[in-house]
């Protein structure tokens, strides 16, 4: 059983929702949104949808570690 691939979607899945974070709170902060009185509606549910994507990434990473010190327990 090989964990390498699912802790590099971990941390892949961590990048994406950073970046796409990112774009959104700096869509937010543009002056363009906040004087045109722009929707901020979509960008605010991305940045949560980011967040939820950036915990279950982590919790991935988290599981392949667990698992990577469970095949280290067995073997040694």
């Amino acid at each position: 059983m090989n964990t390498i691939p699912a802790f590099q979607s971990g941390l892949a899945g961590i990048q994406s929702g950073m970046q796409s974070l990112n774009r959104n709170a700096a869509k937010i902060a543009s002056a363009e949104t906040i004087q045109s009185g722009g929707d901020l509606t979509e960008p605010l549910v991305n940045m949560i949808r980011d967040e939820l994507q950036v915990k279950a990434s982590a919790k991935v990473i988290e599981a392949s570690s667990t698992m990577m010190g469970t095949i280290l327990d067995i073997k040694v």
